[in-house]
C-alpha cells in the first residue's frame, strides 16, 4: 500500500502544527487529502445511511419557524426510505463511525499520524443538498474537516465556553450568534479545514456535498475516574480499612482533619508506583474503548485462508475501526485492544501487536513464529484486517 503524505502545508512541519495551531487557531490545508476526491459519491452515503446497522441521523431545518415549533427536527437510526420522502430544502443526513464500513477510508487516518491514534475518535460523513447545514455550533473535540465531494462554504467565528447560550427547545446544540467571523472560504473535493475544539463554525452546502470529518478526543475525568475505580475493585489491599490518627471530638461530627488524613491516604496511592500502574491501565482501558459496537462480517476467512492469502502477498495491520495501543511498563509493554488489557501474551505475540499498533504493515515471514489460530482470532476480533493490496 502506498504511504500517505500528513495532511499539513508543504512548508508546515508536524512540530509547527502541534505549537501554533493544535487546539489554538484553525488552519486551511488546500489539497491536504486529495486521496478523498473520487472515493464517494452521495448516492453511497445515502444508502448507507438506510442500513440497519449504521449509526446515522437525518437532520431537516424549516424554511420559516412557527411559534413554539422548533425550527431542526432531528430522526435518529434506523433510518428507512419513507423518512427522505417529502424533505424540505434544507437537511443533512450524518453518518459515523465509517472507516468500519469503509477500511480504505479509513486508511486515510494516516495522514493525520502526527497526532497519537489513541485520540481518534471515528470518521463522520455529512451529505447535504445545496443550502444544508447543521448550523451553528462548536465541537468540545479536535475536527480536520475535509471535503470528499462537491463544496462547502465554512465560516469560522468566536471561541465559545460554558456561558455560550443555545437556541432553546431544538434537538441539536445550535447558537445565533459566532461573534467575529474570521475565515469564510469555500471547500473544494481534496481541501481540509482544521478547527480546535469550541471555535463556533457554520458550513454551508454549495452543491451536493459530502464532507468528512475526522474527529480527535481526549477522555474527560469522569470516564478515568469511573474507570480507576473498576481497576481498583480487583486490588484486594484497597479493601483495609484505613489507619487514622483520632482526637477527642463530638461524637456526631465528622472533623475536617479526619477527611484531611483520608485524602492524603488516598493521594498517596495515586502518587505511588502502584497508584501509577492504576492509573494507566485505567487510562490505557478508557482511551482503547470502541465508541460504537463492533460490526460482524456477513462472511468471515478462515484459518487456512488466512494463511494462504499472507503466503501469496498479502499484508496485515490494525484495523483503524478498533483501538490497538500499548504502554510501558515498569514489567514491561502492556497491551490493549478495544479496552481489554492483554495480560496473557508472550514476548513475541506483545512485539508483534505493538508494530502492528504503529502502525506497521506485516508481510507473511513477520508473523511466522505467531500461532495461526491466533492470527485468526485477531482478524475475528476486529484488531487487524487483511490488506490484498491493489
Amino acid at each position: 500500500m502506498t504511504s500517505i503524505p500528513l495532511c499539513l502545508p508543504d512548508s508546515m512541519t508536524p512540530e509547527q502544527f502541534l505549537n501554533e495551531y493544535w487546539q489554538k487557531k484553525p488552519l486551511l490545508i488546500r489539497q491536504g487529502l486529495p486521496q478523498l476526491i473520487g472515493m464517494f459519491e452521495p448516492e453511497d452515503m445515502l444508502g448507507l445511511a438506510l442500513d440497519e446497522d449504521a449509526s446515522a441521523r437525518l437532520l431537516t431545518q424549516a424554511a420559516t419557524k412557527q411559534a413554539d415549533t422548533p425550527q431542526w427536527q432531528l430522526k435518529k437510526s434506523p433510518l428507512t426510505e419513507s423518512d427522505f420522502d417529502s424533505l424540505p430544502a434544507q437537511w443533512t443526513v450524518l453518518v459515523q463511525n465509517m472507516e468500519q464500513w469503509s477500511p480504505e477510508l479509513g486508511q486515510l487516518w494516516q495522514a493525520f499520524d502526527f497526532i497519537p491514534q489513541w485520540q481518534r475518535d471515528d470518521i463522520m460523513v455529512s451529505y447535504a443538498p445545496k443550502g444544508g447545514s447543521v448550523g451553528k455550533h462548536y465541537d468540545d473535540y479536535d475536527v480536520f474537516l475535509a471535503q470528499g465531494y462537491g463544496h462547502r462554504r465554512w465560516q469560522l467565528g468566536r471561541f465559545c465556553d460554558k456561558n455560550t447560550e443555545f437556541v432553546a427547545d431544538e434537538p441539536i446544540r445550535i447558537f445565533d450568534d459566532m461573534g467575529e467571523i474570521i475565515f469564510d472560504e469555500v471547500l473544494e473535493a481534496g481541501d481540509v479545514l482544521y478547527v480546535p475544539p469550541k471555535l463556533s463554525h457554520f458550513g454551508v452546502a454549495q452543491d451536493d456535498c459530502l464532507t468528512f470529518s475526522f474527529g480527535c478526543r481526549r477522555p474527560n475525568l469522569m470516564q478515568i475516574i469511573d474507570s480507576l475505580a473498576d481497576v481498583a475493585t480487583n486490588d484486594s489491599g484497597l479493601f483495609i480499612p484505613m489507619l487514622l490518627p483520632q482526637t477527642l471530638q463530638p461524637s456526631g461530627e465528622l472533623q475536617a482533619h479526619s477527611i484531611e488524613a483520608i485524602k492524603d491516604q488516598l493521594l498517596q496511592l495515586l502518587q505511588s508506583g502502584h497508584g501509577n500502574d492504576m492509573i494507566a491501565q485505567a487510562v490505557s482501558e478508557v482511551v482503547s474503548k470502541r465508541q460504537y459496537d463492533v460490526l460482524v462480517p456477513e462472511e468471515v476467512m478462515d484459518t487456512d485462508e488466512l494463511m494462504q492469502a499472507l503466503a501469496d502477498g498479502a499484508t496485515l495491520q490494525a484495523d483503524y475501526s478498533n483501538r490497538l495501543l500499548y504502554n510501558q511498563t515498569d514489567d514491561g509493554i502492556a497491551v490493549y485492544a478495544n479496552g481489554q488489557r492483554l495480560d496473557e501474551i508472550d514476548e513475541v505475540v506483545t512485539a508483534i501487536l505493538v508494530r502492528l499498533a504503529d502502525g506497521e504493515l506485516l508481510q507473511h515471514k513477520d508473523v511466522t513464529a505467531i500461532d495461526p489460530d491466533d492470527l485468526m482470532e485477531w482478524v475475528e476480533n476486529g484488531w487487524i484486517w487483511v490488506n490484498y493490496g491493489e
